[in-house]
């Protein structure tokens, strides 16, 4: 008996060498391939360090996208939200679900190489079930999980290499963003802002998985803005990272939003509230706080900042400005300047609906309020955009071929929100406003009649928007862009995943997924042909912003949950 199951064990241990057989040896992702990433490959979370989210792929292109087709699919078996874009390196396709789950595949055929699944902690209540997907790095391949640790796995085995904690899951932390490895350093976020945690950034050596530096986002007495925290409130004051951040390797800067400020209500943490709603510039290699730009000052509608800002050369007044552009949740479209250190305003317009903002500082960027906008404990207030924001966390793309800045929007949404009372306990939520007041806060706008989700391409050198597609409802579609003169992107509830003109925004194709899509599309080359994929899979927020639509619409939408690998290409 012993020598059968040693027997079954061996030949389990060499399944997965059997199915890479039409595979070719792995190739190790070096530095030199990240900072240029071949157009057949899509390396990491937005497919470069500047975040673009593009591909320069253009055989499926605005001629031939209307004939696009089913190649392979793959049902994952996990439900709630599938955000994580495929990662594909000559011929290998890697996405994480739901659940701190790995699944390799052949990425041409969509054959199962491996799967890889960490176990959660039983007493884990998951507040954000979900996975932004992995890294890779020399022969490595990075996750973070939801009970906050890095995982390093062989990529093509699959097997656990080391796995290093990065925070106390019993205490709130988490993590779910893809991480970003730059400079030997894999460097990931702590989410857990609803918990009253105290945000960070901490990078991990690649090689053995030991801490190299961590870097707080909320300041602390003595620090650089740590007068703007009352007390010892900094201690649980949310300013999560919750978005995989983005990379200059000319000034070795990594770029990273954060999130709002906790508990949520302003007024129980008089002061600016530092460094919470920005983007933060630090050091790669020793995460030294380099520069920031606070997006809006004491925060207090729910507005996080975590996307990263996407890196792009904008000529204005005829000049290119290295800048920082993004779509903030506060309603407004940014334009920073990067440097080798302070991060400088440019300017600030609104792309969606927003009453809060009486004025923008044409020097420093920093918001004036209209005080009747702005919930209080024990107030109730009504404000626009609404708590989610002119846009989430779903990424915005940018073409270099357009030299567009393509944002997935939601226009013509207000919120409402009643703030109370809350005392700090370990592990427990720490809002401030009512749950059942946060899943019913949407309120409509006569202009939400006409549509509230939005597809906008804007051109940032005369901040002109050049066209808007719409959605009767909601847009929680993650963007990319390519060479052919195309836009991808999902988010909503009717579950189709679309392509766009690029130029025009005229629709050319959609495809009827098994449920809505919030993954982050992909694309790839293997043997001469173009692939385009995605996972759909409804749930976490899009969920949660449907059911705030239920609570207030004549009708009901439900979208069906279930998560599914969908790749395509042109038929021969």
């Amino acid at each position: 008996m012993k020598l059968k199951l040693t027997h079954i064990a061996a030949c389990l241990a060499l399944a997965p060498l059997a199915a890479l057989a039409d595979l070719p040896a792995y190739s190790p992702v070096s530095d030199a391939r990240l900072t240029n990433p071949e157009p057949s490959n899509w390396l990491m979370y937005r497919a470069n360090y500047a975040g673009w989210g593009y591909s320069p792929l253009e055989k499926i292109n605005d001629k031939n996208v209307s004939k696009l087709t089913l190649a392979w699919s793959y049902v994952t078996g996990m439900t709630e939200g599938h955000q994580a874009p495929p990662i594909v390196n000559n011929g290998y396709m890697y996405v994480t679900t739901p659940n701190n789950q790995v699944i390799a595949f052949e990425a041409k055929t969509g054959k199962e190489l491996w799967r890889y699944k960490k176990q959660i902690p039983e007493e884990l209540q998951q507040l954000h079930p979900t996975n932004r997907g992995v890294a890779l790095y020399k022969d490595k391949l990075y996750l973070a999980t939801t009970d906050a640790m890095v995982v390093a796995l062989d990529p093509v085995t699959g097997k656990e290499l080391w796995k290093s904690a990065t925070g106390d899951w019993k205490a709130g932390y988490y993590s779910t963003l893809a991480p970003l490895v730059a400079n030997g350093k894999v460097v990931v976020g702590v989410s857990g802002g609803e918990y009253g945690v105290r945000g960070y950034v901490i990078a991990l050596d690649a090689d053995s998985g030991k801490e190299v530096w961590r870097t707080y986002t909320t300041a602390a007495p003595g620090e650089p803005g740590g007068d703007s925290w009352p007390g010892e409130t900094y201690k649980k004051g949310g300013a999560s990272v919750w978005i995989t951040g983005t990379y200059d390797p000319e000034t070795k800067l990594s770029y990273w939003g954060t999130g709002n400020a906790a508990p949520w209500m302003g007024d129980t943490r008089p002061g600016d509230n530092l460094y919470s709603s920005s983007t933060l510039a630090l050091d790669i290699d020793t995460g030294k706080l380099k520069g920031y730009h606070q997006y809006h000052w004491n925060d207090t509608w729910d507005w996080d900042e975590v996307s990263a800002p996407v890196l792009i050369d904008v000529e204005r007044n005829g000049k290119k400005v290295k800048s920082l552009v993004h779509a903030g949740r506060n309603g407004y479209l940014w334009q920073l300047e990067r440097t080798s250190g302070p991060i400088k305003f440019v300017d600030a317009w609104p792309y969606v609906k927003q009453n809060v903002f009486t004025s923008i500082d044409p020097k420093t960027g920093r918001p004036t309020y209209d005080d009747s906008k702005r919930p209080a404990t024990g107030k109730t207030v009504n404000f626009c955009p609404s708590m989610w924001g002119g846009k989430d966390w779903f990424p915005e793309a940018y073409s270099p071929k357009t030299k567009m800045f393509y944002v997935p929007a939601n226009n013509n949404l207000c919120s409402e929100l009643t703030g109370e009372a809350v005392t700090y306990k370990k592990g427990d939520l720490y809002i401030g406003v009512a749950l059942d007041n946060i899943l019913t806060n949407v309120r409509m706008t006569e202009a939400s009649k006409t549509h509230v989700g939005e597809v906008q391409a804007w051109s940032l050198t005369d901040k002109k928007k050049v066209w808007t597609h719409t959605y009767p409802e909601m847009n929680w579609g993650p963007l990319m862009a390519t060479g052919g003169n195309l836009v991808f992107g999902g988010g909503t509830n009717d579950r189709m995943f679309r392509a766009f003109n690029a130029t025009t925004g005229k629709m050319l194709w959609e495809y009827p997924a098994s449920s809505g899509v919030t993954g982050v599309p992909s694309s790839f080359e293997v043997d001469g042909e173009q692939y385009i994929a995605v996972q759909s899979g409804w749930g976490v927020d899009a969920e949660r912003m449907q059911g705030a639509f239920n609570a207030v619409l004549k009708h009901k939408t439900y979208v069906p949950q279930g998560g599914t690998v969908l790749v395509f290409k042109l038929p021969k």
